[in-house]
């Protein structure tokens, strides 16, 4: 399974960010690859198939302006199965541990949520995986210098190659899922080895409109910031997460979204679960971590 984080948070943004823990020394070494070529083969990577069927358990905090929320995550076969487990970085009270539990049995018991979710999460991949192909031809791109990878971004000791990306003005976009990348600028970091995407820092450089402006317009400056590491031998997974864009939609309704999100401790998870086994495996572990809390 692909890492399903990756493909639906791409959206807009800068910032000149260093490289967790040290800073972001580039190297004159360079890929042999062509940056338009290293961009296609990591492209096919990052949305063919995965190795083996390696499922994971990990945790993801993610702060908003209306706070913060702690899940543990796992994947099974039938789809992801998320439960809250903190509010605001304080672990959940019995009785709203136990409304979350019951949420998630509510799921489970009930065939036709389940299949709205699993169409959802289908849908989304879909689209991301859009926005993926359209990676190649959506910019133009230049080298400039390399990083090192460590424990957050990329794999440690493999050389990162880092592009500058612009949009490309002979793209014309297939649709407006697209569209937001006509005003996109900024850098990528790939793994020029595993040939995988550790980073994409991009900016709107532009207002950008859907549906000639009808549908909704996403205002210049808006940012986004996508980090990836090998979490597991052979499995990378989205490390850290950052939006934060304004716009419209029909015309008229404002909205604003920041957030933040990091996502860690990761775990191998049985490759056989189904969905009601892994809502079972999250609430024993919720209920280890209430048991943890009380102990003395």
């Amino acid at each position: 399974m692909k890492s399903i984080h990756f493909k639906t948070k791409l959206a807009a943004a800068i910032a000149v960010l260093a490289i967790v823990g040290t800073p972001a020394t580039f190297s004159s070494d360079q890929s042999s690859e062509s940056p338009l070529e290293l961009v296609r083969k990591t492209v096919q990577t990052e949305i063919g198939p995965s190795n083996g069927n390696t499922k994971i358990i990990f945790t993801d905090r993610k702060q908003t302006s209306r706070g913060s929320q702690t899940k543990l995550i796992v994947e099974t076969r039938e789809g992801t199965v998320g439960m809250m487990v903190a509010e605001n970085d304080k672990l959940l009270t019995a009785e709203q541990r136990e409304a979350e539990e019951a949420r998630l049995s509510g799921l489970v018991s009930n065939p036709e949520q389940l299949k709205k979710k699993q169409t959802s999460e289908k849908e989304d991949d879909e689209r991301m995986t859009g926005i993926m192909k359209a990676l190649p031809d959506a910019f133009l791109y230049e080298p400039d210098g390399t990083v090192v990878g460590n424990q957050e971004i990329g794999k440690p000791g493999d050389q990162l190659v880092r592009l500058k990306f612009r949009p490309n003005p002979k793209y014309s976009p297939p649709s407006h899922v697209e569209q937001v990348l006509t005003g996109l600028q900024g850098y990528i970091l790939i793994d020029a080895d595993q040939h995988r995407i550790a980073e994409i820092d991009g900016t709107l450089g532009k207002d950008v409109g859907f549906g000639w402006g009808i549908l909704g317009r996403l205002d210049r400056g808006g940012h986004f910031l996508v980090e990836q590491a090998e979490v597991l031998k052979g499995r990378w997974e989205v490390t850290h997460m950052s939006l934060s864009f304004s716009g419209k939609e029909l015309l008229f309704r404002k909205f604003s979204i920041k957030s933040d999100e990091v996502c860690n401790d990761f775990r191998p998870a049985p490759s056989n679960l189904n969905f009601a086994q892994g809502v079972e495996l999250l609430k024993k572990q919720g209920a280890e971590l209430a048991e943890n809390r009380q102990r003395p």
